[in-house]
């Protein structure tokens, strides 16, 4: 019986869907968006699809690049509206890879609510958006919610961002 609707195999998926996904990526990489794109004042998520070419956001998966070296895949059903999160965000929840650069620049031991309120942290947090908003960004469209959760893995791994991609559990 599939999961979620998809129909291959996992031998399918790992020798053929996975890798023609990666081929799809590479092509995206090779000519990757600014993240400063996605946080122009007073541009939103439909001004942006629009720039993009698209009427719709898209659930797929997305690379950060900072000097053309990947460094931190991610998935989401609104890929746009994502990344539009990750250097326009003021919560650890929209923010969540500057929430957590900045945690380990700080090594702080505080709740993340009281992490924000920080003067110290939030400048470190800051910093970090900063740091996103000078990236750049390379994305493809992946719609069964199955493939895309394997290939967040399988690109974290292939295009090794470990430093930044963890798949432990909360």
């Amino acid at each position: 019986m599939p999961i979620d609707a998809c129909t291959s195999s996992f031998a399918e998926m790992a020798a053929v869907v996975l890798p023609a996904d990666m081929a799809r990526l590479r092509t995206a990489l090779a000519a990757p968006l600014a993240m400063s794109s996605f946080c122009v004042p007073g541009v939103g998520v439909k001004t942006i699809l629009s720039r993009l070419r698209r009427s719709n956001d898209f659930t797929g998966c997305y690379v950060l690049l900072r000097e053309g070296k990947p460094f931190y895949v991610g998935i989401s059903r609104t890929v746009v509206q994502r990344l539009r999160q990750h250097v326009t965000g003021n919560t650890h929840f929209d923010a969540s890879l500057a929430y957590l650069m900045a945690t380990t620049k700080t090594g702080h031991d505080m709740k993340r609510s009281d992490a924000m309120q920080d003067a110290a942290f939030r400048i470190a947090f800051e910093k970090a958006r900063e740091l996103l908003r000078d990236c750049s960004v390379a994305f493809i469209e992946i719609d069964n919610p199955l493939e895309l959760y394997l290939f967040e893995a399988y690109c974290a791994m292939e295009l090794d961002t470990c430093e930044w991609n963890t798949f432990r559990t909360h």
